[in-house]
């Protein structure tokens, strides 16, 4: 039997709003080894994220993966921790706030914007109750994720539905499935990576690093690799760069099964070895940096590189803030909101009240 959540209070001809909830993945509540651990078991325990059959996977995950690995991680999270906390969850905060001043300029709606993790907290259930709250009966769900893939968009949307499911009256939704391709987002990329080099200097080849995923997602249908290759192929032409000028790779592998190729670390050192000069590395899948992109690219893939025998190294941050991002999310949300933005009349508010009233109902 389905139980459903408590109904907020309402009062009839109060005018509705749209609610816009950016998703982003999420990361522990401090750089410790416990906040890890609880991060960890969140995140690692979803099977949209861990395909290997569940029995085998929880003893891997409960007397391994939880006993070795937190007190690793939490050392790299303090590396890049800033003093309002996450830097993934700081930046995502930031994008929400400017979302607003960004949309209120372009629209006059009533609209509540917030933003939520898939793992860790703000969660997505918490966020959705309070716009819910907040009377928006229409809601725009935006991952943060560039490309799709299962384990990132998808479960994010999964979680959101999860939620939705237990409330008794459903708001509308739309979903931003993905922006790998969108006008603003490449433009934005490009003219971040144009910025650092009129003021660097351009290296001799440009390392793309996306998150990586098993490869065997790739066989059974996720369209990741392919979102990735475009996105790749795209800021390339924005940049006008040739063949042999740039590189796309795939980062952050775990355990022993194949991911997507080519990998990373990997790259890295064979550019090392081949004694190229300087190596300027962007990270096209994160709109956020995070501890993939500023410990295990702008630490990690420094060192790997420089020890290989390469000399410089140059980690290009990600769009985090920067106006050509906010643009770009800007129009990607409005896209997503036609049809939506019409606004009621204060007679039509006016006559929903008093038809309610003369049904019986008390204000």
């Amino acid at each position: 039997m389905t139980s459903f959540a408590p109904e907020p209070p309402y009062t009839h001809g109060t005018p509705t709003r749209i609610g816009i909830l950016l998703i982003n993945l999420g990361s522990p509540e401090a750089p410790t080894p416990d906040a890890v651990r609880a991060y960890l078991r969140e995140f690692l325990s979803d099977p949209h994220v861990v395909e290997i059959p569940r029995p085998l996977w929880w003893l891997i995950l409960h007397f391994y993966v939880l006993r070795t690995r937190p007190k690793q991680s939490a050392a790299r999270y303090a590396q890049v921790w800033l003093s309002d906390g996450s830097p993934l969850k700081a930046h995502t905060e930031r994008q929400a706030t400017l979302l607003r001043g960004y949309l209120g300029e372009r629209i006059k709606y009533p609209l509540v914007i917030d933003y939520a993790m898939r793992y860790g907290k703000p969660s997505i259930a918490d966020k959705l109750r309070e716009l819910k709250a907040q009377n928006c009966d229409r809601l725009l769900l935006v991952p943060l994720y560039p490309q799709y893939s299962a384990s990132a968009t998808g479960t994010a949307l999964v979680a959101a539905f999860d939620s939705l499911s237990c409330m008794r009256n459903m708001p509308a939704v739309r979903t931003v499935r993905h922006f790998h391709d969108h006008a603003g987002y490449i433009n934005a990329l490009a003219q971040n990576v144009r910025d650092y080099w009129m003021k660097s200097g351009r290296p001799d080849r440009l390392v793309m690093s996306f998150h990586g995923v098993p490869r065997v997602t790739l066989d059974k249908g996720d369209p990741y690799h392919c979102e990735c290759q475009k996105t790749g192929r795209l800021l390339a032409e924005a940049l006008a760069l040739k063949p042999g000028q740039y590189e796309i790779t795939f980062q952050s592998r775990f355990g022993r099964a194949e991911w997507l190729k080519p990998y990373t670390a990997e790259v890295l050192t064979r550019l090392g070895k081949q004694k190229v000069a300087r190596v300027d590395v962007i990270c096209p899948g994160f709109v956020s940096d995070c501890l993939e992109t500023l410990e295990e690219i702008a630490i990690e893939g420094k060192t790997t590189f420089i020890q290989a025998g390469g000399r410089e190294f140059n980690f290009i941050p990600c769009l985090n803030e920067r106006n050509e991002w906010m643009q770009a999310l800007t129009d990607i949300v409005l896209t997503h909101l036609l049809g939506w933005t019409v606004e009621p009349s204060t007679e039509e508010l006016d006559n929903s009240r008093l038809r309610a009233m003369a049904m019986g109902a008390k204000s």
